[in-house]
Formats: C-alpha cells, sequence, structure tokens
C-alpha cells in the first residue's frame, strides 16, 4: 500500500493584523518539513500526522510526505505561501500510483484569495485525481463548505477542546478509509450548518453544552452507528461565509440515517445556544477579584488574557491586562507574555543580571478593533535568556518539539514577564518551567490563553479569573464588523428564530 500524507493547517483570524507569510509554517522559521525531516518531526507524537504515521506503521504502508505546514493562527494566508504549500501536495498527487490520501487540514484557512482555503486545495487535487480515496483529519474549529465534504470518502473532526484528541482524531479518519479501501463500508456522508457563532470561551469540552455535543458523537461512532460523527463549534472570528456551528456524519450506505444524526446535533447546539456565549466581566474588576483570590491557597490563581491569544490570531502583544496587574499591585505572578522581539534583543544586550528599562508591546497595529493597546515600561532585572526549545512532555501534543524562539524573563520584583520572539500559545507549565520558573510557587500564573491551557495548566488552577482586555479575539462581537457572514445568525440577530431540522 503507497500512502501520501500531508498537513496543511492555518486557523485564520480575518481581523488580525498578524502577516501569515510562508515563514510561519516553517517549524525553524525558515524550512518547510518534508519527506522524511516530517516524518522524524512528527513520528510519536500526539498530533494527526503522529496518527497518521502510526496507523500507516501498522498495515505497513509506504508513505510519501510532500510536506507539513502548520503556522499558528493570524491574518489570511499570503497568496504566494497558499499556492506553494497547495503545488507541492498536487505536484506529488499528479505524480500518481497512491492507494488514498491521508491529508491533515484545519478547516477554517482563509486565503487572501480564497474564503475556503481548504475547499480549493481539495477542488484542485480532485480536478488532477478524480478516484483516490480521501480521508481528513479536521480541527473542530472549522467552518465548513460544500467542497470539504463533496471531494472526500471520509473525514474526522476533534471531540476535545482542549484537543487533546488530535492524534486520535487522524486514527478514527484512517482507519474508517481502510474499511473503506477493503469494501467492506460504503461512505455515505451528511451535513448541515446552523445559524450561530458560538463564542470561543464556551466552547471547552469540560461544560455543557460542547461536552454533550461531542459526547453524543463519540457514542455514535463506538455504537458503529456513525462510522465518524463530528461536531464543529466553528471559528466566529474568520470573516467567511460558512463561519459558525455545522456537523458532519459519515455512515455505512445509509445517507437517511446520517442526516438524521446531523438534525439531532444540529438541534442540541441550536436548543442551547444562550450556553454558548460568554458573559464578559469588566477588567478592573476581575483584577480586583484575583487580587482577593490570591490571598489564600497553595495553588496558583489563572488569570487569563483571553482576548489576545495568539493561538486565536491574537498579536499577543496588547498590555492592558498586565498593566492593570502592575496598577492593582499584584505580587508573585508570572505574565506569560508579550511578543515583542525588540525587547527580546535589548534584554539579551544588557545581559542575565542587568536591570534595565524597556517598554514593550503594544507594536502591532490593530486597525479593525475600534480599541487600541498602547506601549507599557516597565524596570526590572533580566532573570533568564532561553532558546526556547524542548520536547513536550505532556499538554495538547505529547512528543512533540517546540520552538518559543528566544525568550527572554524580565523581573520586576512583583511580575516575571515573559518576552517573545515567536508567537506560541501558553498551553503546558513546561513551557514555563524551561524557563527556570515553577508555575506551581506562584500566587498568579496569567497567560494570554482561552481554552487550550486546561490541557496542562489547568491542573494547577486553584481559581480561575478571566481577563477581558484588548485584542482581536474579543468575546465582544460589537467590536467586529462582520461583513461576509451569512445573516441572520445569533447572536449578532439576538432574536433570531430557525426552524432547526429534525
Amino acid at each position: 500500500m503507497r500512502l501520501l500524507l500531508a498537513t496543511m493547517s492555518h486557523e485564520t483570524n480575518t481581523f488580525s493584523p498578524v502577516p501569515t507569510k510562508l515563514d510561519r509554517f516553517c517549524r525553524n522559521g525558515t524550512t518547510l518539513l518534508v519527506g522524511q525531516a516530517a516524518i522524524d518531526h512528527y513520528r510519536g507524537t500526539g498530533t494527526c500526522m503522529g496518527g497518521y504515521l502510526a496507523v500507516a506503521a501498522e498495515v505497513g504502508a509506504e508513505i510519501v510526505v510532500p510536506v507539513c505546514a502548520s503556522a499558528p493562527p493570524s491574518g489570511q494566508v499570503d497568496h504566494d505561501a497558499y499556492e506553494t504549500m497547495c503545488r507541492m501536495i498536487t505536484d506529488e498527487v499528479a505524480k500518481g500510483g497512491f492507494d488514498a490520501l491521508w491529508l491533515d487540514l484545519h478547516g477554517a484557512m482563509v486565503a487572501e484569495r480564497f474564503d475556503d482555503g481548504e475547499g480549493e486545495l481539495l477542488r484542485r487535487i480532485r480536478a488532477i485525481d478524480p478516484k483516490t480515496p480521501i480521508c481528513v483529519a479536521y480541527d473542530m474549529h472549522a467552518n465548513f463548505f460544500d467542497s470539504m465534504v463533496d471531494t472526500t470518502q471520509v473525514l474526522s473532526g476533534y471531540h476535545t477542546y482542549p484537543h487533546i484528541d488530535q492524534r486520535q482524531t487522524a486514527e478514527r479518519a484512517a482507519r474508517a478509509l481502510l474499511r473503506v479501501m477493503k469494501g467492506e463500508v460504503k461512505p455515505t456522508s451528511a451535513w448541515g450548518r446552523a445559524p450561530m457563532l458560538p463564542h470561543v470561551m464556551a466552547q471547552g469540552t469540560h461544560r455543557f453544552p460542547n461536552k454533550d455535543l461531542q459526547e453524543k458523537c463519540a457514542e455514535w461512532e463506538a455504537s458503529g452507528r456513525a462510522l465518524t460523527a463530528s461536531l464543529f463549534v466553528g471559528f466566529p472570528h474568520a470573516d467567511v461565509a460558512n463561519a459558525g456551528l455545522s456537523a458532519v456524519v459519515c455512515t455505512d450506505n445509509n445517507p437517511a440515517e446520517a442526516q438524521a444524526m446531523v438534525d439531532e446535533l444540529l438541534g442540541m447546539a441550536w436548543q442551547a445556544r444562550e450556553q454558548f456565549m460568554f458573559d464578559i466581566e469588566p477588567l478592573e474588576q476581575s483584577v480586583t477579584r484575583a487580587k482577593a483570590l490570591g490571598q489564600d491557597g497553595a495553588l496558583p490563581v489563572v488569570l487569563l488574557d483571553h482576548y489576545d491569544n495568539c493561538a486565536s490570531g491574537g498579536t499577543m502583544d496588547t498590555t492592558d491586562t498586565l498593566r492593570e496587574i502592575i496598577r492593582q499591585g499584584l505580587e508573585d505572578v508570572v505574565f506569560f507574555g508579550i511578543y515583542d522581539p525588540e525587547a527580546v534583543q535589548q534584554a539579551i544586550a544588557a545581559g542575565v543580571g542587568a536591570t534595565v528599562t524597556l517598554t514593550i508591546g503594544a507594536k502591532l497595529p490593530m486597525p479593525q478593533l475600534p480599541v487600541t493597546s498602547s506601549p507599557l515600561t516597565v524596570t526590572g532585572t533580566v532573570q533568564t535568556i532561553s532558546s526556547g526549545n524542548f520536547r513536550l512532555k505532556g499538554g495538547l501534543t505529547p512528543g512533540l518539539p517546540i520552538y518559543m524562539g528566544t525568550t527572554a524573563v524580565l523581573d520586576t520584583g512583583k511580575v516575571q514577564i515573559v518576552l517573545l520572539s515567536r508567537h506560541i500559545e501558553p498551553t503546558a507549565q513546561e513551557m514555563i518551567q524551561v524557563l527556570g520558573i515553577d508555575p506551581t510557587k506562584k500566587k498568579y500564573v496569567a497567560i494570554k490563553s482561552r481554552v487550550h491551557w486546561r490541557a496542562d495548566i489547568g491542573k494547577i488552577a486553584r481559581e480561575i479569573v478571566e481577563c477581558a482586555g484588548v485584542g482581536v479575539c474579543t468575546s465582544d462581537y460589537s467590536q467586529l464588523t462582520f461583513r461576509k457572514v451569512k445573516r441572520p445568525v445569533f447572536p449578532l440577530e439576538a432574536d433570531l428564530r430557525w426552524n432547526q431540522p429534525g
């Protein structure tokens, strides 16, 4: 058996000013992972590609990997970058000789000329090769279009948020496609959308309603009623026509049953639409509450600067939450972090142990927001300078090499500020520990994250305080101008009535 395995993954925040050039898809900032280097990078990891490689090894398949390209969320994908990655995949498909194509795609990629980046890739593949079976592993935040379903035999989406089942998702997709290839099953799929934009802060599978919806999908797969069943909460910060919640179900030659399950999922989600919304607390009030909570307890209070999470396209350089933490005098805080390559270089020039005054953050303008952040001047001691390279043991993607880039820690006496030269979400305790800080010993761990932190840092959180600072990941939809999303849609039209299916 000969298989093509490829990754082309990006979650696009169309409101984000962060550019998405080709180098953003390079793990080391300069080189795309291809061939054996990609295999060595992902083998044994808790990623979709790790799952594909494991199943391919089980069946003794010969594998070809034209590219594994994955970038942190940011603005629209540069046209040249998009065309380069697509061409690497389609050129290999054109050579022929594959028994199946196993693809790891995100589902919310928006390129400069294509709102459905994954759909366009799949259309191009099918124009070259209309017959070879395809399976796709998608992120739970995919925004679905017809071509993402019609071009494939099998697709599967994550059942967890935080996305700790990436490997398992790809394994489910690959194993289902192997059954198709053996003639054991005949895949028939149905899909649909609900007119709703769930807030990301209300999408976690630690709580209702997404927990119940994903459990329903898993039950149907386990029972054999569905080959694969996926509920996609969608990515609301991609202003595209089909942004929002959708469901896709694949059955063994039973299209009516597939549609019935899709309708049930969409109906459940619509009934719970109010619970998919997030209540916003004013920043000053949040930090005041955190200060009171931090007076007692052995484990830290976690403050979430969730409006500026780079894993949702945030600049990671807004300073408003950090400024309020300093203003209110919270002590024994680690703040991860502020993206500011210039400040990192200034810290390096000063050297470990030096006292420096730096003006940090707010260097990436956010023209699509009606609010702005401003630089923050801080004085402290350069505590740590790190290359930021290590292999993750736990968290979202166990076994994956992590490249945080050159990183510095500035200690103001009350707050240890992590200064970053690459965009990376703090999801694991190890990302703080590698900088010489034990997060379990801090009163406060303040991080620019939304939900993924729960995969590992969540284990040490005594209390959680959500801080609405400033950023393009805002949960206040009134700050965003949606031009392309199909209307009406809840909650932009709060009183929307929908004749839900089922």
